[in-house]
């Protein structure tokens, strides 16, 4: 789905059914029903400005998702193992890392992907324009539909992040 003109867009990113990697799933849920909360009626609703989806992909599937927006967040689990797990970081797409195997498109990254895009003519949003919500994971192995616990007490504090970036 395109964006619309002057849009934004939040994407939680994962696997909802490997415990911790469905964290971004999870927050988006939380995310869209804060956002059908605030509509009451009277002009546009709070999803004509503010498109939330799921998704499970990266690179240049991921960067596809935001041709035609303006502002992005993105929601996604990560392992750093330098906090505790449930800590959540606000960073910019230039605090990620880039991808070890540039060969493949299957690895490219969503800076080299945004790149690409934007010398094809596409419009995506600045990298400037582009917030990533991670949450510290402690397990993105195990099949099961929940985070643990540990993860799950991160989750109020990316939604309320995330609803404060997006200033609806």
């Amino acid at each position: 789905m395109a964006g619309q003109s002057g849009g934004t867009v939040v994407i939680g990113l994962g696997n909802p059914i490997l415990s911790d990697d469905g964290i971004g799933w999870q927050v988006a849920a939380q995310v869209r029903q804060a956002l059908d909360g605030q509509w009451h009626g009277d002009g546009p609703s709070a999803h004509d400005l503010v498109h939330v989806t799921e998704a499970c992909v990266g690179g240049l599937s991921l960067a596809e998702m935001l041709v035609g927006y303006e502002y992005a967040v993105i929601v996604d689990a990560i392992m750093t193992g330098n906090a505790l797990p449930g800590t959540v970081y606000h960073l910019k797409l230039g605090d990620l890392p880039g991808t070890l195997n540039m060969a493949s498109a299957h690895d490219t990254n969503l800076a080299t992907a945004l790149r690409a895009l934007r010398r094809y003519g596409a419009r995506v949003p600045a990298d400037e324009d582009i917030d990533i919500i991670a949450v510290e994971a402690q397990d993105v192995w195990t099949f099961r539909e929940e985070c643990t616990p540990e993860v799950q007490t991160g989750l109020a504090g990316a939604v309320e992040l995330v609803l404060r970036l997006v200033r609806v």
